[in-house]
């Protein structure tokens, strides 16, 4: 069953799948920082400080989100996107939601 939650119309980056988070992001390798910058657009920003190559970047964007979220890392995976910057994520049971995700916190591009 679907569950869907959208706090304004901007914010079709995540929606509720059962007790699983599916988000649509834009990754952003080779950051200073590793970051939630946040919703762009129709997309979740997050910049994470590994290259993208040979997978490192997926596998430091699934330890980076599993503490954001307080998951194992098991709980987190990449649905569609693998090899892009653009990704589908599911989030199985997040014990904590960022404050990036809460209403009044839509970003502007940077």
């Amino acid at each position: 069953m679907k569950h869907t939650a959208r706090q304004s119309p901007g914010d079709f980056c995540f929606h509720w799948e059962d007790t699983a988070l599916v988000l649509d992001c834009v990754i952003q390798p080779r950051a200073k920082e590793d970051r939630l910058v946040g919703i762009v657009g129709d997309s979740f920003r997050i910049r994470i400080t590994a290259p993208p190559v040979d997978g490192k970047a997926n596998a430091h964007l699934i330890r980076f989100l599993s503490k954001q979220f307080q998951v194992k890392q098991s709980a987190i995976t990449i649905v569609s996107g693998e090899t892009g910057r653009r990704k589908r994520l599911r989030i199985i049971n997040p014990v904590h939601i960022p404050d990036e995700f809460k209403p009044g916190q839509r970003k502007l591009p940077e």
